[in-house]
């Protein structure tokens, strides 16, 4: 089997010997493990098809030209047109115990992303897919890792990585019911709780089979050698483009030079900007991508107002009005800035509004507290900026609100995604002021959508 491919960069020997460090020892271990624990359904394919990566070019042989928007990326690196539907859980050939946790927790038919997705993953493929928010892309990767880990195997086997501590938490949670009946245990890794309870129920013995985390501690753990990175056959970035910036790309890296070379990749994101489709070449082994082009991202059953508030001073007096509709249902608005959700949540509250507030800086247990209060819907009002946008998934939330329109148009469906969730109604209403008619009407050409100014009975679409 051929190593994967590592980003070109001065520091590339040095990647070498960290992979070259561990990729012996790795090789005869994970033959031993193949031998004798016989592993769960499906890995035999797996091991197979990933032996098996030339491109067939038959498959796009007639699309040689280069699709508008990425980045210079020809339509024969896009492998789209061949994928399986699988119209039911039940025809994905899935272990029974998997299958009774899927339908335990809800889920019914498959999305179209799990449809196109679960397939690949399971089969051993490394895979991109973008889908928009709230169609069940968690439960896409989730589903891969439980398919593919042999729970009498006591070693982490899979991580799955977030940009936000919320979303690794919320990972978890769902690792774990759609795992339920398989015993299946999956560890929380992040930034502002306990390292020495992490190293704890890592050690021997406790069986956890999948970490979710943040890029930071992750690799803290692997550093450390708190996690087996021989055993590791999965590695899942959620919300890519995110991880994929500048902020978080060199601790990706750090983390991969780490895992074996044949560790199987999958990412996962409702947005994939022409940067992040160029950067997957370099670490990917021949990936299925199951992509929805810009034009086709469909914002079906989420219905978008907008309030023209003409000066920004008027914003505040206009949400109040609001105010007294959103009772009925849970909301989220969004703001820009710490600084703004501050103000604001100061504003509300003297004038005797309930809301909870959430940023990026405040203490982890806080985030906590406010998260679980409006998930147990304690609270029914959240005040937040991006940092709660991006994949958190609270199944009441029917109203968005952008007090401010997102600094950046791939925020705005991770936002407004927020309600609507998984084919249900919702609405988003965007307050503009007039310097913001242009970016509105920019966000309509992008997503190809109408947003249409919020009619008076506005209550009869809540």
């Amino acid at each position: 089997m051929s190593m994967k491919s590592y980003p070109s960069s001065s520091s590339s020997s040095s990647r070498d010997t960290g992979h070259s460090s561990g990729s012996s020892k790795h090789s005869s271990s994970s033959k031993d493990k193949a031998s004798s624990s016989g592993s769960s359904s499906g890995s035999s394919s797996c091991s197979s098809s990933r032996k098996k990566r030339k491109r067939s070019h038959a498959d796009t042989a007639d699309a040689e030209e280069e699709m508008p928007g990425l980045g210079g990326l020809k339509a024969t690196d896009i492998q789209t047109n061949s994928l399986d539907v699988i119209p039911s859980f039940d025809a994905m050939n899935l272990k029974e115990s998997l299958l009774r946790g899927i339908y335990a927790y809800g889920f019914e038919k498959p999305s179209a992303i799990q449809q196109r997705a679960i397939k690949p993953i399971v089969q051993g493929r490394d895979v991109i897919a973008q889908s928009q928010s709230g169609t069940g892309k968690t439960a896409v990767f989730s589903i891969g890792i439980l398919q593919s880990i042999d729970t009498r195997v006591n070693d982490v086997q899979a991580l799955a990585l977030s940009p936000t501590r919320e979303l690794a938490e919320q990972t978890t949670r769902v690792i774990s019911s759609l795992g339920d009946f398989m015993n299946a245990r999956a560890l929380t890794c992040i930034g502002g709780k306990s390292l020495g309870d992490d190293v704890k129920k890592l050690a021997q013995g406790q069986g956890v089979h999948v970490v979710s985390g943040t890029p930071g501690r992750v690799y803290d753990m692997l550093k450390r050698h708190h996690i087996d990175a021989r055993s590791v056959k999965m590695l899942v970035i959620d919300e890519a483009d995110e991880m994929l910036n500048k902020g978080f790309k060199e601790q990706l890296y750090d983390i991969y030079r780490y895992l074996p070379p044949e560790t199987q990749v999958v990412l996962i994101s409702a947005t994939l900007p022409p940067e992040v489709l160029d950067m997957t070449l370099r670490f990917m082994n021949d990936p299925i991508r199951v992509l929805v082009k810009r034009d086709e991202i469909s914002l079906e059953g989420i219905r978008q107002f907008f309030v023209n508030v003409e000066k920004e001073d008027w914003k505040f007096d206009t949400l109040c009005d609001l105010y007294d509709r959103m009772t009925i249902t849970q909301a989220v608005i969004f703001v820009n800035t710490r600084k703004k959700v501050d103000w604001l949540a100061a504003k509300l509250k003297a004038a005797n509004f309930a809301l909870s507030a959430m940023h990026g800086e405040m203490p982890q247990k806080e985030r906590e507290e406010v998260m679980e209060k409006f998930r147990s819907g304690g609270s029914r009002v959240l005040l937040a900026t991006d940092v709660w946008g991006r994949g958190i998934d609270v199944q009441q939330v029917s109203l968005v609100i952008n007090y401010d329109l997102p600094s950046s148009k791939e925020f705005y469906i991770h936002r407004i995604g927020r309600s609507g969730r998984f084919g249900r109604k919702g609405v988003a209403i965007n307050l503009v002021t007039d310097k913001d008619t242009s970016a509105l009407r920019d966000l309509e050409r992008h997503y190809s959508t109408r947003i249409e100014e919020m009619p008076a009975n506005i209550s009869e679409f809540l």
